[in-house]
């Protein structure tokens, strides 16, 4: 076998490297493509959580004769967020980091009436086929150091495309109005500060959570009561029908 001549060599190498060059631009490319479909993947993952909440807030006002879901708010992360996100994390750029570390680019606020209903929505969503549920932070049973409440939820929603059946997370925040006009506020107040809000700002503003929390309790006892004397007054009308 003889031995390659110097020229030899220079090409081959030089072919290897043009084909690790092109092979490296088309990966780019490819990542950017999928990168510019992320906003329309995760807009659709939306729409279709949207249309399943839609059903289940119909069903539940048929069967109860009030709907447990107030309102519901959706965004999408803007994309300097999510590099930001990446880099508060300490993790590389990259599409592959930010489907597997970024899980609340689509983003869903579920406000409710009473503190029941949330669980009450997440022991549903638990037993669906079309949702999957992959992680749970329970910030009303523990409320967050400045008294923040929130029932927050990662899920993943099917989209059917050409491809195939496409699993996108979308984080689900759910809370009761209490909670939700606390939350605003704070928001409101954190932006003003620019996050530097005066000791006893904060310390107010966790005693505002914590009568937000007893007012949830408060409205909750009081729609048990009220539930617990329309069913006797049913169940004396009853009786009487019967004596009739």
């Amino acid at each position: 076998m003889k031995e390659e001549t110097n020229h030899q060599l220079v090409t081959r190498s030089v072919t290897l490297t043009e084909l690790q060059k092109l092979d490296i631009e088309s990966n780019l490319l490819n990542q950017f493509n999928e990168w510019k479909r992320l906003p329309m993947l995760y807009k659709l993952a939306l729409d279709e959580l949207q249309n399943k909440i839609k059903l289940i807030k119909t069903e539940l006002k048929l069967q109860d004769g009030y709907s447990p879901i107030e309102h519901i708010k959706v965004r999408i992360k803007e994309p300097k967020s999510i590099i930001n996100k990446l880099e508060r994390k300490g993790i590389d750029f990259s599409l592959e980091n930010i489907l597997n570390h970024i899980h609340d680019i689509a983003g869903m606020r579920i406000v409710c009436a009473f503190v029941q209903d949330i669980y009450r929505l997440l022991d549903h969503f638990s037993h669906r086929d079309d949702i999957r549920i992959i992680e749970v932070k329970d910030y009303i049973a523990h409320p967050k150091p400045n008294g923040y409440q929130s029932l927050h939820v990662i899920a993943e929603v099917p989209l059917v495309l050409f491809e195939g059946t496409r699993w996108m997370k979308v984080e689900i925040q759910m809370r009761t109005l209490a909670m939700d006009f606390w939350a605003s506020i704070e928001h409101i107040i954190f932006y003003k500060y620019d996050k530097r809000v005066p000791n006893h700002v904060v310390g107010e503003l966790k005693e505002a959570a914590e009568a937000a929390d007893k007012l949830d309790h408060q409205m909750l006892r009081l729609r048990e009561e009220i539930l617990a004397e329309a069913g006797e007054y049913y169940s004396e009308e009853m009786q009487d029908t019967q004596q009739e």
